[in-house]
Formats: structure tokens, sequence, C-alpha cells
């Protein structure tokens, strides 16, 4: 499951949208909007051989959003040897720095748990003719 976090954990039904966790310092008005910039941030990246952007192909595993609006993301890739996996990262991070307020921000690349088809939304699903 994927993860958006303050400080804590809690769960979200959509396959491929972060979790939100509280409580966090800052206020849920701004973390709100933070989130929701932060994931229009992340639906501009593109896997350059898939059509869709990382976020709905459910690629982000956690997004964590500190107290002081540095953003760390965990996210991983449909395949290990994905050609452009030096590269990914660093267009992820050029996104989120364009979102106001955040300080910051660093991508880990993980492959536990490897990516699947279930990660994707019914967007992405639609997307790629996968019903």
């Amino acid at each position: 499951m994927s993860e958006m976090t303050a400080t804590a954990d809690v769960a979200v039904a959509e396959p491929n949208r972060p979790d939100m966790a509280l409580p966090s310092t800052l206020a849920p008005e701004e973390l709100d909007r933070m989130t929701d910039d932060i994931v229009a941030a992340l639906k501009t990246v593109y896997d350059p051989e898939i059509p869709v952007d990382i976020y709905e192909l459910g690629l982000i595993y956690k997004v964590d959003i500190s107290d002081d609006k540095f953003v760390t993301i965990d996210m991983t890739l449909t395949a290990p040897a994905c050609p452009v996996a030096g590269e990914m990262p660093s267009w992820v991070e050029n996104a989120v720095a364009t979102v106001g307020g955040v300080s910051g921000s660093k991508v880990n690349m993980v492959f536990d748990p490897p990516w699947d088809q279930s990660r994707m939304s019914d967007e992405a699903r639609v997307a790629l003719d996968m019903w």
C-alpha cells in the first residue's frame, strides 16, 4: 500500500493513493494543500515507455511531509532494469520542488514490495486498455 505521511500511517482505499497520516504540526489546511499540490506535481512525471503518469501507475509508495516541509518520497519502477531508473528520481524531485512551500525533497528508489499491475488506478487501466 502506498503512503503519504506527516508522522503516522492511515490506510486509504485507492490502490495508488498514498496514505495520509496525522498528526502534524502543520495546519491541516496547509497539509491538505501541500498534499494536493504534491500529487498534482507527481502526475506531471511520466515513464517515457508508458503513456500514464507515475502516480496513476502506482509507482509512488510513500510521501512523507515533515514539519519543516521537506518531502521524502519512496517510489519504485515497473521493472528494476527500467532504462530511466537513474533519471527518474531527479524528475520527481524537480516536479515536487515546484510545489509552493516545499523546503526540499529526496526520492528513495525501493523495490520491496515489487510493483505489480494491481497498484494502478482505474484511470491508468483505462488509458492502457487493461480491463
